[in-house]
């Protein structure tokens, strides 16, 4: 899984997030202070979405692949201190195989 974020983006770099997501109009992401992408398989963005804002105050986006059904990265927008912390929080608990094994999630 690959992790990245923007700090402070550029209206053209929110325009270019928002084209892929299918959005065309001004949202509340607008004005997010910063954007943590997050690239791997559909199964880990979806419990990364997850891990991200139940550890802090923000939200979370699928970011359309090659079709609608491709979801492999995902947009994760607030302040940079809570993306921040999504993205370490996302980081350390997919190590720590925390989402990896369903056998061993659950016992």
């Amino acid at each position: 899984m690959d992790l990245r974020i923007i700090r402070s983006p550029s209206k053209g770099t929110l325009d270019l997030i928002k084209r892929r997501m299918g959005i065309m109009k001004d949202t509340p992401m607008d004005h997010a202070e910063a954007i943590g992408l997050v690239q791997g398989k559909m199964i880990d963005m979806v419990c990364a979405a997850d891990i991200a804002e139940k550890t802090s105050d923000v939200d979370a986006y699928d970011v359309r692949g090659i079709c609608p059904q491709h979801m492999t990265m995902i947009a994760i927008f607030g302040d940079t201190g809570a993306v921040e912390a999504a993205l370490r929080e996302i980081d350390r608990k997919t190590k720590e195989g925390m989402y990896s094994d369903y056998s061993q999630a659950y016992r």
